[in-house]
């Protein structure tokens, strides 16, 4: 039986997954990665921990399951997007730590752009990267390599064999032609970016090169690079026009599957590559809840009033609603409708009464009512009905109060996949394609298996009226955002 192994290097860890030629599971392992907060509104990590982390988690996972590296057929690498890397292309050395897609420190620059005319995002890798070269790069940008966490793993995988990315990971950075699925000169030339830093976009499910016998002990195909969203919309096999999904991890992230043409929004969702498969490219339409998961771990890290994930969702049950507290998890800023990254998180509506259930119940609530928001806004853009069950994967999805509160904001049944690891999956499946495992997408239909459905407990008119509650009480006024 053949083997594939997904890298997903994502915001809070790096995990790896082994995958049969069945589709089935095998092994699974995981780092939490370090992150860290420099300044207000700064996201940083450090990529030669992001490196090792993925070949540590990579060398559990095969020792799991009593493989080697020469036994895989391929390697597909997923991973966070936009998060920006840069490094010495002799040496390999990162010049500047990796600005995490949710760094705001560019926030103004991304408004003078827009201003101008030109497209921005302060969640995208263009003005993270004209920050760095402004700051800290070498006087020879010839001597210089960019990539998102895709292009640099691969980089180190192959020893510095492979400075690649593929169209998904591309589209989320700012600098990519959608019209010549290529780099866009003209925003290189007005962000002062070379071309030579970059990365050559590949298609998402290629072999691209092998790793390193020196680097990973052997010389195995890297058959596939996605970003994450675009990973799990195939991991949950989205492959149809209309596929809706919504991936719970340190952010929450919902895709509307456009089929061959990009829709545009005036809401803050935006239209992004789902991935490139020989020479089609597959579109969606998404929209962010900027801080979800990672509200959670604000919770257990930063206030200290839970130890995990899971038991967050029995002490939001412990109580029976939230006492009148209310939450806004905007902690990094405000995404889909309203872009606000200057926006920061608010709780209120507390009193003496009010006990950490309470707090945590209100948080988890927050980031439901907040998911509802981007499933109505990206609905509406598209022109795509809501399918019968809104499928979510990610390691939120775990949380069974969590799904349960979707649910009931969105008023539609939520589903789980039995591996909420769709990202990974994802990644599995499209290098699995590449390399010849599968011959193609049809003989992937049996490898997803339900872990659950949750149906709405809400009315429409009480839907309607809680959803409107939470909207007046926890979003910032215009003028509150302005001051």
């Amino acid at each position: 039986m053949q083997h594939i192994l997904a890298l997903d290097a994502g915001t809070t860890g790096v995990r790896a997954l082994l995958v049969d030629s069945a589709g089935c599971v095998v092994a699974l392992a995981y780092r939490e990665l370090e992150t860290s907060y420099p300044h207000p509104g700064w996201v940083e990590m450090d990529p030669l921990a992001i490196a090792a982390g993925a070949l540590e988690v990579a060398a559990r996972c095969l020792a799991q399951a009593r493989l080697q590296a020469s036994d895989l057929a391929a390697i597909g690498i997923v991973n966070q997007r936009a998060t920006t890397i840069v490094w010495e292309r002799a040496s390999g050395r990162p010049v500047h730590p990796a600005i995490v897609w949710q760094d705001t420190r560019t926030v103004e620059r991304v408004e003078e752009l827009v201003a101008q005319g030109v497209f921005a995002s302060s969640m995208a890798s263009a003005t993270k990267l004209e920050w760095i070269l402004a700051n800290y790069a070498a006087a020879d940008p010839q001597s210089l390599c960019f990539g998102t966490v895709d292009s640099w793993l691969a980089w180190r995988l192959s020893a510095g064999g492979l400075h690649v990315t593929d169209s998904s990971n591309a589209s989320c950075t700012a600098l990519y032609d959608p019209f010549g699925d290529r780099w866009d000169p003209a925003i290189l030339e007005r962000l002062r970016v070379p071309a030579v830093v970059l990365p050559e976009i590949r298609a998402s499910s290629e072999v691209l090169g092998s790793t390193s016998r020196a680097v990973f002990g052997a010389e195995v195909p890297i058959a596939a690079l996605a970003g994450d969203q675009q990973a799990a919309m195939f991991g949950e096999l989205g492959f149809e026009k209309g596929a809706v999904k919504a991936t719970l991890g340190t952010s929450a992230m919902v895709d509307v599957h456009l089929g061959a043409a990009p829709v545009l929004s005036t809401r803050g969702a935006f239209p992004l590559v789902l991935w490139k498969i020989g020479d089609r490219i597959a579109w969606c339409l998404e929209g962010s809840v900027v801080t979800a998961g990672a509200s959670v771990q604000w919770l257990r890290d930063g206030l200290g009033i839970v130890a995990s994930l899971e038991e967050s969702s029995a002490i939001a049950q412990s109580v029976a609603d939230s006492g009148g507290v209310w939450a806004l998890p905007a902690l990094q800023g405000l995404g889909t409708p309203h872009m606000q990254p200057k926006a920061r998180a608010r709780i209120g509506g507390m009193t003496r009464a009010t006990q950490r259930a309470h707090v945590v119940r209100a948080v988890l609530e927050g980031i439901a009512f907040r998911i509802s928001e981007v499933v109505e806004t990206l609905v509406e853009d598209s022109g795509v009905d809501l399918p019968p069950r809104l499928r979510v994967d990610g390691g939120a999805a775990a949380n069974d109060f969590l799904l349960q509160q979707i649910a009931n904001a969105t008023g539609v049944p939520v589903e789980r996949p039995a591996c909420v690891q769709a990202s990974a999956l994802g990644a599995a499946f499209l290098a699995g394609l590449a390399a010849g495992v599968w011959k193609d997408t049809t003989e992937l239909g049996s490898a997803w298996q339900s872990g659950g459905v949750f149906e709405p407990e809400w009315a429409g008119d009480e839907r309607e009226r809680r959803v409107r509650r939470w909207q007046a009480l926890a979003t910032p006024s215009r003028q509150e955002l302005a001051d």
